[in-house]
């Protein structure tokens, strides 16, 4: 048996927790969501990195992508935005070394400004800055 989580997932015993499959991917929760619905779209074969995909998965994530989307909608009614990420790399955070894409639904008003969104990873470089005031 393998020790990736997201294979151990697949497992018949974790069954429950798959909310939706196709042939190239199953989505669950994310176990410590950073919003309400926060999802993972998580390939059922093993690799680690998005460029590792092969056309098959390429044209697959966007349809299950969209599909979740949907899905979120349809369950709340608050959900305004999304932000859609990939930890690509140990540098960038990834933790499980089996690729997985958050999606994850917000809400207006769910943080004080969320202008600059993803460019958050790197918490000084969120917000905007001119480059004339980067080099004062």
């Amino acid at each position: 048996m393998t020790d990736c989580l997201f294979c151990k997932v697949q497992d018949a015993k974790y069954e429950k927790e798959i909310i939706y499959d196709n042939d190239y991917f199953f989505v669950t929760r994310d176990s410590y969501p950073v919003t309400n619905l926060h999802t993972l779209i998580i390939p059922k074969r093993c690799f680690q990195s998005y460029f590792d995909m092969n056309e098959n998965e390429i044209k697959s994530i966007n349809a299950v992508l969209n599909l979740q989307r949907e899905e979120i909608l349809k369950l709340d009614n608050t959900v305004t935005a999304f932000n859609i990420g990939i930890n690509d790399g140990k540098d960038a955070g990834q933790s499980i070394h089996h690729l997985h894409v958050h999606l994850i639904p917000r809400r207006k008003g769910d943080i004080e400004n969320p202008r600059g969104g993803v460019r958050g990873v790197i918490p000084s470089k969120q917000k905007y800055v001119k480059k004339q005031e980067l080099e004062k």
